[in-house]
């Protein structure tokens, strides 16, 4: 299955994600979406020399190996 999963996130000061939600859903998708961006870790923020908490949005996308999609359209 191939699709884009897209999603909020929130970093505490030190990178870690703290908090996620799904913004455009793919059922089949969402799970996995949600256990890759709980497992990064991003470069902190830094705002005159202090680490901040931020939220942005996250775009995921799930895609086939074109060897994959070849055998799929046989």
């Amino acid at each position: 299955m191939e699709g884009v999963v897209i999603l909020s996130a929130k970093t505490d000061a030190t990178g870690h994600v703290q908090d996620v939600m799904i913004l455009r859903s793919i059922p089949l998708l969402n799970q996995a979406a949600l256990d890759a961006v709980r497992q990064w870790v991003y470069e902190p923020l830094v705002i005159n020399g202090v680490a901040k908490p931020v939220v942005f949005t996250v775009t995921v996308r799930f895609q086939l190996p074109e060897k994959d999609k070849t055998k799929k359209d046989l």
